[in-house]
């Protein structure tokens, strides 16, 4: 027997059609809480399989939402007629052809994916081999008086190392034996945009202003707030999520002034107070064995107040100096390091949750920093060459490339003489400090 019963009607409150948009960011940001906290606690599981779920399910939903934003984009650049679309560079067509053979697609495929037809695609193959600056495919840039290897090397260089630039390429390369110019890296990079150089500020304080003599002589210190995720913000009041773990982790840094060596860096879960603080550098001065003279550091309540001063005094250490209350660059040596220390986090396919995986993470970092990151600031010198006044290995005898190149002519800065005969071929090694694919370490071997 059937019935004519109406389906019940859901009341909607008033102006439900301009609230539901921000009911569902709600929701979603909800919901990103709710699961953070989930991950967390099996993160940190003593039990490995819960770990490997939680990982595994942490680098799913990173792998959606990288395809949720190449789908956004896809769909503004189909909706731009084809002949606007902007053209592919030649390293960049030939970027394409690597990866449909690494991905063995098909011409259709390849052509849907990048917003191109499927004879172009076509053209690229046919014209793959073309040689001369207008070959349509091209695997590097032209360059004066340089062989293709070193040009072909520069490049690759740059794809695997995408945040140097080119005067840290420049420095990398003197350090391994190959000196070129910075316009020279520049001129072989031309296609990819490079930021201006930027200058570090000099160290402001209310007082007479404290000059870095010698190694452990000036310390800056500072703490910096590293996020598990992309970011702090949440959709309600006070739209940001809380600064603590497992939102976020807290890193307490030490920098000597004089070589850019980074003396120690410590986490913690919560944003720590003035007595963990002051433990966690005791340990550093131990482990080092010494002590500096002056300690720089910003208005943070955690070092301006008296029970760090005393800490100070009774290691033997000079009043505290703070750097000028809202001037950008008081304590430009510390922020510094801290912008590269989220540069290279930022690389990581996910930030771990356990404390454990997270330290290991930050020494590796600060090991690859001190050993084997040139330094602007140093004039190509690695920190660890400067505090322990070693001889810098750009200033061994260098590799030269050019045949014609006389020997007795300066070359790129910084100079050093020529070993063996001009004309060398060499190879190119790219190694990875602790098999960490963002942390590159660059050799390079003469051939015969």
């Amino acid at each position: 027997m059937t019935t004519n019963q109406e389906t019940p009607k859901i009341p909607l409150p008033r102006g439900w059609k301009q609230h539901l948009r921000s009911a569902v960011l709600q929701v979603i940001s909800l919901a990103q809480y709710a699961t953070v906290y989930t991950r967390s606690w099996a993160a940190d599981s003593t039990n490995s399989r819960v770990r490997l779920k939680a990982e595994l399910d942490r680098a799913n939903q990173e792998i959606a939402l990288l395809r949720e934003e190449m789908r956004i984009k896809d769909a503004r650049m189909a909706r731009i007629d084809p002949h606007r679309r902007p053209h592919y560079p030649p390293v960049e067509r030939m970027a394409i052809l690597q990866l449909r053979a690494a991905r063995g697609w098909s011409l259709e495929q390849t052509a849907g994916v990048f917003h191109v037809t499927a004879p172009t695609i076509s053209s690229w193959n046919r014209r793959l081999e073309e040689e001369g600056p207008d070959a349509l495919v091209q695997l590097c840039q032209s360059v004066n008086r340089f062989p293709d290897f070193v040009r072909y090397v520069v490049q690759r260089l740059k794809t695997l190392c995408p945040t140097m630039g080119k005067r840290m390429l420049a420095q990398t390369l003197a350090r391994a034996g190959l000196h070129l110019g910075t316009t020279t890296v520049g001129r072989i990079l031309k296609e990819t945009p490079v930021p201006p150089p930027q200058t570090t500020e000099q160290t402001e304080s209310t007082r007479r202003v404290v000059t870095a003599k010698r190694p452990n002589h000036v310390w800056h210190i500072d703490l910096a707030l590293v996020p598990t995720g992309m970011g702090m913000w949440c959709a309600w009041l006070p739209l940001a999520l809380p600064q603590r773990w497992p939102f976020c982790w807290w890193v307490l840094v030490a920098v000597d002034h004089f070589s850019r060596r980074v003396m120690s860096v410590g986490v913690f879960a919560t944003r720590p107070d003035c007595r963990a603080v002051c433990t966690r550098l005791g340990q550093t001065l131990r482990r080092v064995g010494a002590t500096p003279k002056y300690i720089v550091c910003d208005r943070d309540r955690v070092f301006d107040c008296d029970a760090f001063r005393r800490w100070v005094k009774r290691k033997g250490i000079r009043p505290p100096r703070y750097g000028a209350v809202g001037k950008h660059g008081s304590i430009a040596v510390v922020e510094r390091f801290i912008l590269t220390l989220k540069q290279v986090l930022h690389q990581l396919p996910l930030i771990p949750f356990r404390r454990e995986s997270f330290r290991w993470e930050l020494v590796a970092i600060v090991q690859w920093y001190n050993a084997h990151r040139p330094h602007v600031t140093l004039g190509g010198k690695t920190p660890n060459e400067v505090y322990e006044r070693r001889f810098p290995a750009y200033r061994k005898p260098r590799i030269e490339p050019r045949p014609g190149w006389p020997r007795g002519s300066p070359c790129a800065q910084p100079w050093a003489i020529v070993g063996g005969k001009p004309g060398q071929r060499f190879d190119t090694t790219v190694s990875f400090h602790k098999n960490r694919r963002h942390l590159p370490v660059v050799m390079l071997k003469r051939v015969a």
